[in-house]
């Protein structure tokens, strides 16, 4: 099959998916249209960029939203790995000690989740890489060629979507939905540099840290953040919780 041919089937299944929702095509689309062709149980796809947090955009179960939760809150995984190397990164068993000693805390969460494993896959053209998408199975085992071939065409037609003008409401996982979660967790940092006295990266990782430890999202401990129901004391050995 050619290059050409493999997309354009692709983007016909995504099409088809948009058409059954009734809605404008979204990346939403394209993670439902690759669990019904792929041998995989779910998938997401999260926003990424190097000068700030990821922000997940949409996934098809709990399952695949825990593990884009995971990856942004602990800066750890599969999915941050394929964006940082600009390369896909395959992990056919998550319980493989080779991949508990590369993502430590990532691994044992993700397996707990229901996952067994996991595929990333950056989504970019040239320099641009506006995101990952990412897939899990829930037995162990790789993608053979063909369906590798087309999980990277799935990633193109994310990617076209990412890069593109439009996109869905929050409600189908569209790109609508990036601007207010981004905005409040920016908003949320940017109060903890001033809280605490410190740099945004530091702010940023005092806000994930705190998520992760008391299993949360991070864009609901960021609202918190933003209303002032949460305050960070200056020593993070200390509780963040207001008193």
């Amino acid at each position: 099959m050619t290059a050409g041919s493999r997309s354009a089937r692709i983007q016909g299944l995504v099409a088809k998916e948009a058409a059954r929702r009734g809605a404008r095509v979204s990346v939403l689309d394209v993670c439902t249209a690759a669990v019904a062709a792929l041998p995989i149980g779910g998938a997401g796809v999260s926003a990424m960029s190097r000068n700030s947090a990821s922000h997940p955009l949409c996934s098809t179960d709990t399952i695949s939203e825990r593990l884009e939760e995971l990856q942004l809150t602990l800066g750890e995984g599969p999915g941050v790995d394929a964006f940082t190397r600009g390369g896909a990164v395959l992990t056919p068993d998550l319980r493989a000690d080779d991949v508990h000693a590369r993502w430590p805390v990532f691994a044992p969460a993700a397996a707990e989740a229901g996952a067994d494993a996991v595929f990333a896959f950056p989504l970019q053209i040239g320099a641009i890489s506006p995101g990952v998408l990412d897939m899990y199975a829930t037995t162990p085992g790789g993608l053979d060629t063909e369906d590798l071939a087309d999980a990277l065409a799935f990633a193109d037609t994310a990617t076209l979507l990412l890069l593109g003008a439009g996109g869905d409401g929050p409600e189908n996982g569209g790109l609508a939905d990036l601007g207010g979660y981004r905005a409040e967790i920016d908003q949320a940092t940017g109060m903890l540099t001033e809280q605490l006295g410190v740099g945004l990266q530091e702010a940023f990782i005092r806000l994930r840290a705190h998520a992760y430890s008391h299993g949360r999202r991070l864009a609901d401990v960021a609202a918190d953040v933003v209303a002032r129901r949460l305050r960070f004391p200056r020593d993070p050995d200390q509780t963040d919780d207001d008193t």
